[in-house]
């Protein structure tokens, strides 16, 4: 029996991956790690313009990979589930590893 998983697992997988690997990305993702935090908030912490944070969220979103909770006008953002805060110290040990 293979251990590699279906075509539309593999798919979906590569999509994921392809999505959080972009810099901007991944600093949203560790600035919204353990707190969430609004769009201004990101911006000040990554160092990118709000159009482009806005943006990166919009993709995070849909890839399910952050969540948003509303309050009056503001909107906060919070990693959407212990998956992904794994997946940012599975990949973080790993780089860390590699450098010894």
């Amino acid at each position: 029996m293979s251990n590699v998983p279906e075509d539309r697992v593999i798919d979906r997988m590569e999509h994921l991956l392809n999505i959080a690997s972009d810099s901007t990305r991944l600093k949203i993702l560790y600035a919204i790690s353990g707190e969430e935090k609004n769009v201004s908030e990101i911006v000040r912490e990554v160092g990118a313009s709000q159009s482009l944070v806005s943006h990166q969220l919009r993709v995070l979103k849909k890839a399910r990979l952050v969540v948003t909770r509303r309050e009056g006008r503001n909107v906060y953002y919070l990693l959407a589930d212990e998956h992904v805060t794994r997946l940012l110290s599975i990949v973080h040990e790993h780089v860390l590893e590699e450098g010894k």
